[in-house]
């Protein structure tokens, strides 16, 4: 299988440059506290201020899995701008929760699998999704359905076939390091999974 290198997303560890004006936005949340929102209520938004956070952030996520492993069982899905770090909040999560060996982007195959002890987990890339038939040739419809990890980056590009999150992640590029992100739950899974997160030591 190719890997398709020009991938903006792609194996990179550093966060790009956003444009220009979202600098400006970042005096409105510096002095702000990390979290911000209820986490009952199934919204939450933190503020990173490097990969370090994002690292953090990925280790408490996997340690909230591994406390309950029903919170593992959940659809996550991310969105932002190409080089907002989508990809590099996977990598840092797949880690923590134990997944051992290459780590490769699913450009091209949509999906890759992997397995972390007895944890199925799934990381879909929906990027290069243009055709509806593949979601039942390739029998996408029998992974969302069955019991495991479910990560998609674009899921935008899937819509009406992808279900309801149980968490989304929203990630902004304020500056070359600094991240808005902004945690929604909808489902009863999500909220839990979000409220053992923040009442976590990183929150």
């Amino acid at each position: 299988m190719e890997v398709d290198t020009r991938h903006a997303d792609l194996g990179k560890s550093q966060f790009e440059t956003p444009c220009p004006y979202l600098r400006d936005k970042l005096n409105t949340i510096q002095n702000h506290d990390p979290i911000v929102g209820s986490s009952a209520a199934g919204r939450a938004t933190r503020v990173w201020r490097g990969e370090p956070d994002t690292e953090a952030f990925a280790a408490a996520l996997a340690a909230a899995m591994r406390a309950d492993p029903t919170l593992a069982n959940v659809y996550i899905e991310l969105h932002g701008d190409l080089g907002a770090g989508k990809t590099t909040l996977v990598r840092h999560l797949l880690r923590a929760l134990g997944v051992a060996g290459r780590i490769k982007s699913p450009t091209y195959a949509v999906v890759e699998p992997h397995e972390a002890g007895d944890l199925a987990i799934w990381h879909f890339d929906f990027y290069r999704f243009d055709d509806p038939r593949e979601w039942e040739d390739a029998g996408f419809r029998e992974l969302f359905a069955s019991t495991g990890l479910k990560i998609a980056e674009w899921p935008d590009k899937a819509a009406g076939h992808v279900p309801t999150a149980d968490l989304a992640i929203r990630i902004q590029a304020m500056t070359d390091d600094t991240r808005t992100v902004r945690l929604d739950a909808p489902t009863d899974a999500g909220r839990s999974l979000l409220l053992a997160l923040t009442a976590g030591p990183t929150a």
